[in-house]
């Protein structure tokens, strides 16, 4: 398990496991998660909601996933997600590695089997450091995180 950024991640299928590069982790996330929008310009990305529910912003359409629920965010596509729930978990699949590699090089070793503790949002540097090893790993940040204010507008 690992901390990446608000979330904590297990992986249960590596990229390096099989031939096709398929990565399939699985997150866990409070309220108020919420990644920057984004595209991911080598592998599509599926996400499987177990619990919770979440607001995904996939091409600027906003759409909702309950407990159950699987969405495809395509590669080239720009999108986020907001953990709208108390907590949120989920799995997200992804072929060619580079998400997973890019998941990976974020991540810090958990402290416990529990949520991060909150971080408060990053500096200018914070996210230029993050767009910086995120082009590395064929992801394009293209715009803010969602907010709260942004679904209820929706």
């Amino acid at each position: 398990m690992l901390w990446f950024l608000d979330t904590l991640v297990t992986f249960h299928v590596s990229h390096d496991d099989g031939s096709d590069g398929m990565s399939v982790m699985e997150s866990r996330a409070r309220r108020g998660d919420s990644p920057p929008y984004h595209v991911h310009t080598t592998e599509d990305e599926v996400f499987h909601l177990l619990e919770g529910e979440m607001a995904l912003l996939v091409d600027g359409e906003r759409k909702t996933l309950r407990a159950g629920e699987v969405l495809l965010a395509p590669k080239g596509v720009p999108h986020t997600y907001l953990v709208t729930s108390a907590e949120a978990r989920w799995l997200v699949t992804t072929t060619h590695g580079d998400f997973e590699r890019f998941v990976r090089a974020l991540s810090r070793p958990t402290e416990t089997d529990g949520l991060p503790p909150h971080a408060p949002p990053p500096t200018p540097e914070q996210m230029s450091a993050l767009a910086e090893l995120a082009g590395r790993h064929g992801i394009e940040i293209v715009g803010p995180p969602l907010e709260a204010t942004d679904v209820r507008a929706a």
